[in-house]
């Protein structure tokens, strides 16, 4: 599975993940940082999609953003 979509369509995955999931991005972001301390992001996307039910493509699209934000909150670029 790859984590790498075009840029538009991780945009249109992350702008519709609240009504496909009913969860808002934080809600997931939050689920991340307390689930398992998998090192690698195909693993977080895989549990992530597995544990809660979510489809691969849609797993992948949160855990890239989760990523992009971890990254800017540590001064990243």
């Amino acid at each position: 599975m790859s984590l790498n979509h075009s840029p538009e369509t991780q945009t249109k995955l992350i702008a519709r993940v609240p009504s496909i999931t009913g969860r808002e991005l934080p809600e997931w972001f939050q689920a991340i940082d307390n689930g398992p301390a998998f090192l690698r992001c195909d693993e977080r996307a895989n549990w992530l999609a597995d544990e809660h039910g979510l489809t691969h493509g849609y797993a992948a699209a949160i855990v890239f953003e989760h990523e992009r934000h971890r990254r800017n909150r540590m001064g990243f670029i």
